[in-house]
């Protein structure tokens, strides 16, 4: 049975996996993770696009022309709102994506998202007819009001970016989860198969990768990997795993080995 796809701002993806397109060793292999990955949407820095002549960017000359991909553009390098909104603004005018992925960080160490400047910067975009996909932090406050801001997904991280920590917070990505009204995309952190099912079958509705697929030992099998995760991860949140308990159950029944 297959899991009902994805959809975002009215676009239906055939994909859970957003695949992103820097570090990896060579272009070659950049394109064969991203077709084993069988991902609709991937994502690239601005500032390492060439927003005059995008389709002769460096990045984006090595895709396969036969897969039509959704550019999702971020504003990595940010720091403040009005830095992210004049960054998308050009994206949009080359004609490179509308769909943007707000990244606005202050700290050059933790790289984590400044929330106030992120919360400004989703609001006047969507304001101004972007699909915003925001990258915060996992605080279920702070994603509702990026949510009522007019995100069309809201992307948590489960740890600091490029970290490969995993999720340090299920609870706060669950109740995340739960609260939301828009697909959450779990984006930053996540450093293996495990970490990836274990979003998923919290319930998210994508995972969002760059690091642990590009710096793997074997990125094209690496992302193989995170595929088949997402997928199983997410058929599992749907099948509805058995509830958790302190003492044994016999699957069998103990009493059917009674003699009469």
């Amino acid at each position: 049975m297959k899991s009902k796809n994805l959809t975002i701002a009215g676009k239906e993806l055939s994909s859970r996996f957003f695949l992103g397109t820097g570090r990896y060793p060579n272009p070659y292999v950049q394109n064969e993770a991203i077709r084993v990955s069988e991902t609709s949407v991937l994502t690239f820095a601005i500032r390492r696009a060439n927003l005059e002549n995008p389709d002769e960017d460096a990045i984006l000359q090595h895709l396969d022309e036969d897969h039509s991909f959704v550019y999702l553009p971020n504003t990595s390098g940010a720091k403040t709102a009005e830095e992210a909104v004049r960054i998308a603004r050009l994206a949009k005018a080359s004609g490179l994506s509308d769909w943007i992925k707000v990244e606005i960080s202050a700290n050059e160490k933790t790289l984590l998202p400044d929330p106030i400047e992120t919360l400004k910067a989703t609001q006047i975009l969507a304001d101004e007819g972007f699909i915003v996909l925001p990258y915060t932090s996992d605080d279920p406050v702070l994603c509702k009001r990026l949510e009522e801001a007019g995100a069309a997904a809201v992307m948590p991280g489960g740890a600091p970016i490029g970290t490969g920590l995993g999720v340090l917070n299920p609870y706060n990505l669950s109740l995340i989860i739960e609260d939301a009204e828009v697909p959450i995309i779990v984006d930053a952190g996540l450093g293996s198969a495990m970490d990836v099912t274990q979003v998923m079958e919290l319930g998210a509705d994508g995972v969002l990768m760059n690091t642990p697929v590009a710096k793997a030992k074997d990125p094209v099998k690496m992302a193989l990997a995170m595929k088949h995760a997402i997928e199983a991860g997410r058929l599992s949140f749907e099948a509805g795993r058995i509830p958790k308990k302190k003492y044994a159950t016999a699957s069998s029944g103990l009493t059917s080995f009674i003699p009469e």
